[in-house]
């Protein structure tokens, strides 16, 4: 007997392991909207490029919020940092707390760089984090001070270049991303999927120097987490 579809994949032909895989390729490897179109035709498995693009908007964030409770609480060190990106030819700035296990916490893209766009960023970490964090390290941009001032008075913060690299590293696949998209058109647009490429890349990240064992074992329970996240475990 055929098992039901989950509501979200009512009216869709394909079957909820082939579109959790799509969506999978697409935010998990930096591969063009064609690319995984190809990837698919390769499979037997046909649809355009626009579909690819429709299934991340669709169930991308769905599934990011599911793998966000999933993902263990994050450590007490966090370090923020801040890049320039540029979105149809005006200046913006990507916002990016980590912890010190390199889990993303969360990202802002926001159009300034000052203490009202800091403010928001560790406003938006503390709501969604539900903690504050023992120390806190960001580079010597002097509106993470003032804000720290106001927000999290009694935390230790540390300001200094050097102690920033696993923030500042984290932005890498970032733009290697931008690179493939030919760079973002919108700011809503790169919010949406950094929010939801930052989430998977938590659930599949690769712990430093694992033994070989330690690795499979840790890949396997991320899939069997995407698996019951897209519910391609429960349902056919």
């Amino acid at each position: 007997m055929k098992s039901p579809r989950h509501s979200r994949y009512a009216r869709h032909r394909f079957l909820a392991e082939v579109l959790g895989h799509v969506v999978w390729f697409y935010f998990r490897f930096p591969l063009s909207l064609r690319m995984v179109e190809e990837m698919l035709a390769a499979r037997g498995i046909l649809g355009s490029h626009e579909t690819v693009r429709q299934w991340a908007l669709k169930f991308g964030q769905s599934y990011a919020h599911q793998i966000r409770r999933r993902l263990p609480t994050p450590g007490d060190k966090w370090h923020l940092d801040e890049v320039l990106i540029s979105i149809a030819g005006k200046k913006h700035w990507l916002w990016r707390a980590v912890d010190q296990y390199g889990l993303v916490l969360d990202i802002l893209v926001q159009s300034r760089r000052d203490a009202k766009a800091a403010k928001r960023l560790l406003r938006k970490l503390l709501k969604k984090q539900g903690v504050v964090p023992r120390v806190m390290i960001t580079d010597k941009l002097a509106s993470y001070a003032a804000v720290t001032r106001a927000v999290m008075p009694d935390i230790e913060h540390r300001q200094h270049h050097g102690l920033n690299n696993r923030a500042e590293n984290s932005h890498q696949p970032t733009r290697r991303r931008e690179r493939i998209m030919k760079r973002f058109k919108l700011a809503g647009q790169a919010q949406r999927f950094l929010s939801v490429h930052d989430q998977v890349s938590n659930l599949f990240r690769r712990v430093a120097n694992p033994s070989a064992a330690d690795h499979r074992l840790t890949r396997a329970r991320a899939f069997q987490a995407w698996n019951e996240v897209t519910d391609a475990a429960t349902l056919a």
